[in-house]
């Protein structure tokens, strides 16, 4: 057999090589090191809503519509050169051709026809957006229709009493971006939706209920002074029970007495329409302060993680439409006072991880042309307080509530603007998902793991489509325009 001869490189250099002559891995390496491991990657972290936000801002002011504030977003836009002109995110903004038939004049003659147009004064009166009103807006030949026309506003509106808009043609006016220059700013920069609804088709506490409790407990009217308030559970029990912390700011009623007491302060909350006000009267007074600890706790890095802030009605920057008694309110002073809030956000260290949610209560009995939406009943309680003197649209001829779903809250109230601030927004973003404003509950539920307070809340979206959590297009937010405040004010004549 031949002998194989393997040379002694090669049990140097390949030590344990079993095809050098047939040898096999038997051989030592010596003090040669083993090779090293490869290095553990880095898990990569994704951003969630989660691990990135730790304070939810509620702001709402008062009785506006999309169509009479956003309804020109898109002109805005084409005008400004934002992105949505071109790359096809579209906005269901007013129709040009938008009209409603107004009464007809005192001295007689025909109802008139009121297409939409531009206002010029700031100051508006007031039309109603009550219970009734509401149900004549959406359909005024058959107000107990699912069949939207949207075609009683001006009716509605001619018949509040005003003292000089008599055939109701101030809610077919509408603002734009010459007006209310920050609003539209941050409506094009961050996000904002046009399916954002009020959640009852009634007036502001009625809403401002469901936005805290996510119902109204069968209530279509304001509760009178000496009736219980309201026993539902609402966001901030949740919020005390799950040791999540909360404050409300409220504007502490400038002038010769200054309302800066808990006690006083909650008075002025919509908080106080819950019999759970006595128990954070009595247990978390510190969580009711004046709105100028706002920027002071933004700034300090202290805001807890839910906000809630009240409008400024009592000083006129709620954004509300005058009522005879109260005199004129611009619109351009309550978006300087709502810019103050959110500019002075931005500038703070709480900014990085912060959402501000800026929105109306309801439309206010302004026009809109997209109709109020399906959704479920909170709780299953139908109407407890309408009215039998005169007789309530929703009442049956023998007393019984009318089954129709706009009666029974089965259906939203009316469109309204919205601006969703944070670092997180996406970029000129409209959302188009049917919500109506019980979804800040939703993202509060979700954020904090909390349970859902009614079926309304239930059936919301969580709001996360608004924002993307690992790019942060606004780590470094933008630099608004100063809110103008030069318009005309008066409440005479229109536009």
């Amino acid at each position: 057999m031949k002998k194989l001869l393997c040379p002694l490189a090669c049990f140097v250099v390949l030590l344990s090589l079993s095809g050098c002559g047939g040898v096999s891995g038997g051989i030592s390496a010596g003090n040669n090191p083993p090779p090293s491991p490869s290095p553990t990657p880095t898990p990569v972290v994704t951003a969630t809503l989660q691990n990135s936000v730790n304070h939810i801002i509620i702001l709402a002011q008062e009785n506006r519509s999309f169509d009479h504030y956003f309804g020109h977003l898109m002109q805005y836009w084409q005008k400004n050169g934002y992105s949505q002109a071109t790359n096809g995110t579209t906005l269901d903004g007013t129709p040009d051709n938008a009209s409603n038939v107004g009464d007809p004049p005192a001295g007689g003659g025909p109802a008139p026809t009121i297409t939409a147009f531009a206002l010029n004064t700031m100051c508006v009166e007031n039309p109603s957006p009550s219970w009734n009103e509401s149900h004549v807006d959406f359909n005024k030949h058959d107000s107990l229709s699912t069949v939207y026309m949207g075609d009683g506003f001006a009716q509605t509106a001619g018949h509040e009493g005003p003292v000089n808009d008599v055939i109701g043609a101030r809610v077919m006016g509408y603002y734009t971006g010459d007006n209310l220059n920050y609003y539209y700013f941050m409506a094009s920069n961050f996000a904002t939706s046009d399916r954002w609804f009020s959640p009852a088709l009634s007036r502001t506490q009625i809403n401002r209920q469901y936005m805290l409790s996510g119902t109204s407990q069968g209530h279509a009217y304001p509760i009178t002074p000496g009736n219980p308030q309201l026993t539902a559970k609402t966001i901030m029990q949740t919020l005390d029970e799950n040791n999540v912390t909360w404050k409300d700011y409220v504007h502490p009623l400038q002038g010769t007495t200054p309302c800066t007491t808990a006690q006083c302060l909650l008075g002025q909350s919509y908080m106080a329409q819950f019999n759970y006000s006595s128990t954070i009267l009595k247990n978390e007074p510190q969580n009711v302060v004046p709105v100028d600890q706002f920027l002071t706790d933004a700034n300090n890095g202290t805001l807890p993680q839910v906000v809630f802030i009240e409008p400024s009605s009592a000083e006129g920057l709620d954004e509300h439409p005058a009522d005879s008694a109260t005199g004129a309110i611009n619109i351009q002073q309550g978006a300087k006072f709502v810019s103050s809030l959110i500019n002075g956000l931005m500038k703070s260290q709480s900014w990085k991880d912060s959402i501000f949610i800026l929105t109306w209560d309801e439309g206010g009995g302004f026009y809109d042309h997209v109709s109020p939406q399906p959704m479920p009943s909170p709780d299953g309680i139908a109407p407890q307080d309408l009215r039998t003197n005169p007789l309530d649209i929703c009442l049956n001829a023998d007393g019984s509530i009318n089954s129709s779903p706009t009666c029974n809250f089965q259906y939203t109230g009316y469109r309204l603007p919205l601006v969703v601030i944070s670092p997180f927004s996406k970029k000129n973003f409209v959302s188009h998902t049917v919500a109506d404003y019980t979804a800040i509950l939703k993202l509060i539920e979700t954020r904090f793991h909390l349970p859902a307070l009614t079926a309304r809340d239930q059936a919301q979206m969580d709001m996360t489509e608004f924002f993307d959590f690992n790019a942060a297009a606004w780590k470094t937010p933008p630099t608004p325009p100063d809110q103008i405040t030069t318009g005309a004010c008066y409440l005479d004549h229109l536009p």
